[in-house]
């Protein structure tokens, strides 16, 4: 499935509404048409790639940590592919679940 996580292993991702009524931040890449949710292997990439994500200047956000397999199975459910993303925003592998 990726060629960068092992099935098994714990990955970061930022989560909107961490409070209630939490979910998975997505993107839309206007002009590939490809909803995904970035994903990270390391806590310190998450958390510095933040400000580059497009979201809701309103909400509360925060870096929470998830198997790749739990990820993958709300990511399927809901059309959005998984990109696993560097701190500088930059997209290493792009995972379809």
């Amino acid at each position: 499935m990726s060629e960068l996580i092992k099935q098994e292993q714990w990955i970061w991702v930022v989560v909107q509404n961490p409070d209630g009524n939490e979910q998975f931040l997505g993107q839309h890449d206007d002009k590939k048409n490809e909803s995904y949710i970035p994903i990270f292997i390391e806590k310190d990439e998450a958390l510095q790639c933040l400000n580059l994500l497009a979201r809701d200047k309103g909400t509360k956000f925060e870096i929470q940590a998830i198997q790749l397999e739990n990820i993958c199975l709300s990511a399927a459910k809901n059309g959005f592919l998984l990109f696993v993303l560097n701190g500088e925003g930059d997209v290493l592998e792009k995972i379809k679940p």
